[in-house]
């Protein structure tokens, strides 16, 4: 049986812009209140978009949330005319209001965490989103993410949706971006890997002091429960709270993993060989299993995360050679280039690297990885997603047309409390919903 690794990335919205709202998120301060561009920034993920489909892999669109939220606004207490809840908004509680602006929907590693069907009990593909607890601006977009997953994989007999998880910090989910999965073949049982940054129910346990732990063991464990992962097939880690305190706000920023490859820095983890001791277990004799450490003085985790190093894609194309797929901040950094080219090198999997300008992005705190998420499916699996999500030279060109007709060139901070602008946002997302075949999935719809 032959089975697929995709990638759905997040499509940017209309409202892309440079509030600085995530703190432990460097990048995110670092360009806070910068002018951004969101027709660039939307068409520099439909170019990396493009290029991956043109490399021959499964490539789908993720449309992104309805921004501003204005029925967050309203349960907030600020009333009247969709015109004076922004105005009111944006005057009374300017923070507020530039939190439900927020378009970080385009970081859809952290929409939601997906087991394939080859891991799960019931033999179908699960998605749970992510409930995002530990910031308010991305706590919003559960129920729309749930709903838009819904209509992209429609069929009940090949895939399962969950609720996200329970709104509270005890169970703070953060999605794909804390997961990862390794296999000798996507058709294959693999090991699913979540990474957690503090336990909720015991805090004599490790755990950051300068930045939050977004991510909770206890809510790693409720979506392993839910998707029904067997033990044998499931390894929890803990993030190392040194490197969360240094801005690694999520493991996918130190560590990422495909296939038979595991790679990671040097200080990404707490028990670092007992863990790689027990994933080797699990993951059995099958193929050669490759764990790439980044030594600190090859890298050091300020580099790796200025640059991105490791918020890169790890591929495998349909030749089979493993591809990685990383931010031109990486080319631009000589350690980090240096770094790249020897391990092309290296008798590992990896054997080359590609370049893709994701400035937009990369300026409000996410790499490649952050930008899409990944679904392994059967071929009978691919055939009941909704084909209309799927990227091709059609969909491309309709896409590009569409964020020409709908997308601002530029938008500053004072731009967003314009309520043309939202105007325009649901004008644009409602002939989105429209273009992609998804129905009524935003409350303007509804």
């Amino acid at each position: 049986m032959q089975a697929y690794e995709a990638n759905f990335d997040g499509l940017v919205g209309p409202t892309h812009n440079y509030a600085g709202l995530s703190v432990g998120n460097v990048a995110s301060l670092n360009n806070a209140k910068n002018a951004s561009s969101p027709k660039q920034a939307a068409k520099q993920g439909l170019q990396k978009m493009k290029a991956l489909h043109d490399l021959g892999m499964l490539q789908g669109v993720l449309a992104p949330q309805e921004r501003p939220d204005l029925a967050a606004l309203r349960r907030l207490g600020f009333s009247g005319t969709d015109t004076q809840v922004i105005t009111q908004a944006a005057k009374q509680a300017p923070q507020v209001y530039r939190a439900v602006c927020s378009a970080s929907s385009m970081w859809t590693a952290n929409a939601a965490t997906v087991s394939p069907s080859a891991d799960t009990a019931d033999g179908k593909v699960h998605f749970t989103p992510a409930n995002l607890t530990n910031k308010f601006h991305r706590s919003l977009e559960p129920e729309t993410t749930g709903r838009i997953l819904r209509a992209m994989f429609n069929d009940s007999r090949h895939f399962a949706h969950h609720q996200h998880l329970p709104d509270n910090d005890h169970f703070g989910d953060e999605g794909a971006a804390n997961h990862t999965r390794l296999c000798s073949d996507y058709a294959k049982a693999g090991v699913e890997l979540f990474v957690y940054g503090r336990h909720a129910f015991d805090s004599s346990k490790p755990a950051p002091q300068r930045y939050p732990a977004r991510q909770t063991l206890e809510a790693c464990q409720a979506v392993a429960r839910l998707h029904g992962l067997s033990d044998t097939g499931t390894v929890y880690l803990q993030q190392n709270p040194a490197v969360i305190d240094q801005g690694v706000f999520h493991n996918d920023v130190i560590a990422v993993g495909n296939r038979n490859v595991l790679f990671y820095h040097q200080q990404a983890f707490l028990d670092t060989q007992q863990k790689l001791t027990e994933i080797r277990q699990k993951f059995g004799e099958t193929s050669p299993l490759h764990f790439i450490e980044v030594k600190d003085q090859q890298v050091s985790v300020a580099d790796a995360v200025n640059t991105y190093l490791f918020n890169t894609q790890l591929i495998n194309l349909p030749s089979g050679e493993m591809v990685i797929i990383a931010p031109t901040e990486c080319q631009e950094h000589a350690g980090v280039y240096r770094y790249l080219t020897e391990l092309c090198e290296q008798d590992t999997p990896i054997r080359q690297v590609k370049y893709f300008d994701v400035k937009q992005s990369m300026r409000n705190g996410g790499g490649p990885a952050c930008l899409r998420l990944r679904v392994v499916l059967t071929e009978q699996e691919r055939q009941a997603v909704n084909p209309a999500v799927l990227m091709s030279d059609a969909l491309f060109g309709r896409l590009n047309t569409w964020v020409d007709k709908h997308y601002r060139d530029q938008l500053n901070e004072a731009d967003l409390a314009d309520p043309q602008l939202m105007i325009e946002s649901r004008t644009a997302l409602d002939e989105l919903t429209q273009i992609l075949q998804l129905g009524s999935v935003y409350s303007f719809q509804r």
